[in-house]
C-alpha cells in the first residue's frame, strides 16, 4: 500500500490488470529478462576490470577520508562476483536493513497474508443499548487508518457495522486488545531523539492512523500565533501547545515541534511567513489508547452514544475471552495484500510498517523458541536470520536488532545483502520473486529514488533498489541491467563519513550508472 494511496477495508482484487498493471510489468523487463539471443557475452576479466575502474573513480575523492565502504557486484543469476570491496566487513545498513524485513514477510507469510482486525461486542444488545464494552481485537497490521484524505473512514464503516446489529448506545467502555505483541514500544537503540517524528512512530498490537497526527501550521497576520489543525479530526488525544508566531513577509519557515517523552503533550514553536503552510506528521504515545480514543469520538459524532472511556486492555482486571458467548463480532478491517505492504516498506522505506511486519513474523511463522517474547522483535529476527541463512548468509556475522534499520546495532555485510538479493531473484516461487522486485523504487520515477537516476542517466528507469540513510551512512542495494542484458545485483555501503548526504549518493549513483553502461 503506497502512502498516497487509499485503502477500503476489504480491498478488491481485481479480475483483469489495468494501465497501471501493465505499466509495472514493462518496466519491469528489463529486470526480468535475460541476455537476446546472440548478443555477446563480454569477457568476464575486462567486465570485472570495468566495474572496479568505476568503483575507484567515484571512490577515490578526499571528501571520502576517514569512511568505509564495503562494495559488492555480482552478476544475478549466475553469482559470479565482478567486483568486492570490503564486502564481507560489517556495516550499519540503515534501512538497507528492510530488505531482510521484506524477503523474510514475502518468503514466510506469502505475498497474499492479509491481516484481520475485529470488533467485538462484550455483551448484550437490549433496546439498542449494548450492555457491555466494545472491543478492538489488534492484528498488528500496520494499514489501519492509513487512508487518505479521511483516516476515519474505516471507524464510520465500523459505525455503520454497529447500526446495523441495532447498536445506537454503548453502555461500556472501547477497549483495545494489542496483546498479539509485546509492549516494547520501541526499537532497540532508537534515538530519543527521534521519538516526536512519523519515522520512530512506536510500534504495538493494534496501529491506527501509523501513530501518528498529521499537524498543519498556517501563517496569519504578522506577529500572531500561526493557526494550527491537525488530523485525525482535531483528536483530543493530544494536547497541541500554540507557541508558534508568524514572521514578516517573505522571511522563512523556520520548524520547531517537540513532544514531552512519555506524553502526547506537543509543544509547537514553528515560524511560518503570512500565509504561509507548513505540515509535519508527528506521533503520540500508547497507540492502543489513541485508537480507541479516535474511535470514541467517531461513534458519538456519528451518533452512536459512549457513556464508557477508551481503556488498554491491560489496564483491565479480567481480559476478554473472545471463545465465550459473551463475545461477539460485529466489524472488521481487512488489510492490503502483504505485496502492497511490502511495497510501503521498500517504496517509501516506512519504518513503522516494518517493525510491524517483523513483529508479525514473530507470530506467524516463528519457531518454538519459550526463551523469546511472543510477538517481540526478537523472536521476529529468528525468523528474519532463518531466511538469510537460506540465501547463503553466515548468520553468525549478523545482527537484527529491529526490521526497519532505524538501530545502529544493527549489522550487516554488502557481501549478505548481494546474497540476500540473488536469493530473491532467484526464488522458486515466481509470485514472492515478482512482488520483491516491484517493491523496490525504480531509479528517476518513484519513492525514495525518484529524484535520482533522472534525465539521462544510464541506470534512470532501469534500476531497482533501497536506499537506506542515517547520519554518517548511507546505502544503496538492488538490480540493474548492463547494456548486453544481463542482469546485476549490488550492495554499496558506506559508513563513517563527515561529508555531506548528497556528495555520497552521487558517489553511489555514478558506480550504478557505469554498471547499466557495461
Amino acid at each position: 500500500m503506497k502512502r498516497s494511496s487509499t485503502s477500503s477495508p476489504a480491498a478488491p482484487t481485481p479480475s483483469t490488470p489495468g494501465p497501471l498493471a501493465v505499466l509495472v510489468v514493462a518496466l519491469l523487463i528489463p529486470l526480468l529478462s535475460s541476455p537476446a539471443v546472440g548478443q555477446p557475452i563480454q569477457n568476464a576479466e575486462h567486465t570485472a576490470e570495468s566495474v572496479g575502474s568505476a568503483v575507484s573513480s567515484a571512490l577515490s575523492r578526499p571528501e571520502f577520508d576517514g569512511s568505509l565502504w564495503g562494495v559488492v557486484v555480482a552478476e544475478a543469476e549466475t553469482g559470479q562476483i565482478l567486483h568486492a570491496r570490503n564486502g564481507s566487513t560489517n556495516a550499519t545498513p540503515a534501512s538497507n536493513m528492510k530488505l531482510f524485513t521484506a524477503a523474510a514477510a514475502l518468503d514466510r507469510l506469502g505475498p497474499d497474508f492479509r491481516y484481520t482486525t475485529t470488533v467485538f461486542r462484550g455483551g448484550p444488545v437490549e433496546d439498542g443499548v449494548l450492555r457491555g464494552p466494545l472491543v478492538v481485537r489488534g492484528a498488528g497490521d500496520p494499514s489501519l487508518g492509513d487512508t487518505d484524505p479521511d483516516p476515519t473512514a474505516v471507524f464510520r464503516l465500523w459505525a455503520d457495522s454497529l447500526r446495523a446489529a441495532g447498536i445506537r448506545r454503548i453502555d461500556g467502555d472501547i477497549v483495545g486488545d494489542d496483546d498479539i505483541f509485546d509492549d516494547q514500544p520501541l526499537g532497540k537503540g532508537w534515538s530519543w531523539d527521534d521519538t516526536p517524528y512519523y519515522y520512530a512512530a512506536e510500534i504495538g498490537g493494534l496501529v491506527y492512523h501509523r501513530n501518528v497526527i498529521d499537524l498543519t501550521v498556517r501563517g496569519q497576520d504578522e506577529s500572531m500565533p500561526a493557526r494550527l489543525s491537525w488530523t485525525p479530526v482535531n483528536t483530543g488525544y493530544v494536547n497541541v501547545v500554540n507557541r508558534s508566531v508568524t514572521s514578516g513577509p517573505g522571511t522563512r519557515k523556520d520548524e520547531d515541534y517537540r513532544r514531552l517523552h512519555g506524553t502526547n503533550t506537543i509543544h509547537v514553536r514553528t515560524t511560518v511567513p503570512p500565509g504561509g503552510l507548513e505540515r509535519e506528521e508527528l506521533t503520540i504515545t500508547n497507540p492502543t489508547l489513541f485508537l480507541t480514543h479516535v474511535l470514541r469520538e467517531v461513534l458519538i459524532d456519528e451518533g452512536i452514544a459512549v457513556t464508557g472511556s477508551p481503556v488498554d486492555v491491560d489496564n483491565m482486571a479480567i481480559k476478554p475471552d473472545y471463545a465465550t458467548p459473551a463475545f461477539s463480532p460485529v466489524a472488521s478491517y481487512t488489510s492490503p495484500p502483504m505485496s502492497d505492504l511490502v511495497a510501503t516498506i521498500n517504496e517509501d522505506s516506512d519504518n513503522l510498517y516494518a517493525e510491524q511486519i517483523l513483529r508479525t513474523l514473530a507470530v506467524h511463522a516463528a519457531p518454538d523458541a519459550s526463551h523469546l517474547e511472543p510477538g517481540s522483535a526478537e523472536r521476529g529476527a529468528v525468523v528474519v536470520k532463518s531466511v538469510a541463512a537460506q540465501a547463503g548468509v553466515d548468520t553468525s556475522r549478523v545482527e537484527v536488532a529491529d526490521g526497519s534499520g532505524l538501530s545502529r546495532h544493527n549489522l550487516v555485510s554488502a557481501e549478505a545483502t548481494v546474497k540476500l538479493l540473488r536469493h530473491m531473484w532467484n526464488h522458486p516461487n515466481r509470485a514472492v520473486r515478482r512482488s520483491f522486485l516491484e517493491s523496490l523504487p525504480l531509479g528517476g520515477r518513484d519513492g525514495t529514488l525518484e529524484y535520482r537516476f533522472r534525465g539521462n542517466a544510464s541506470a534512470g528507469r532501469n534500476v531497482r533498489a533501497k536506499t537506506g540513510t542515517l547520519s554518517n551512512v548511507s546505502a544503496l542495494s538492488g538490480f540493474v541491467t548492463r547494456g548486453d542484458g544481463t542482469p546485476l545485483v549490488f550492495s554499496i555501503m558506506c559508513i563513517n563519513h563527515t561529508t555531506r548526504g548528497s556528495t555520497v549518493r552521487r558517489a553511489q549513483d555514478r558506480i550504478v550508472n557505469a554498471l547499466a553502461r557495461l
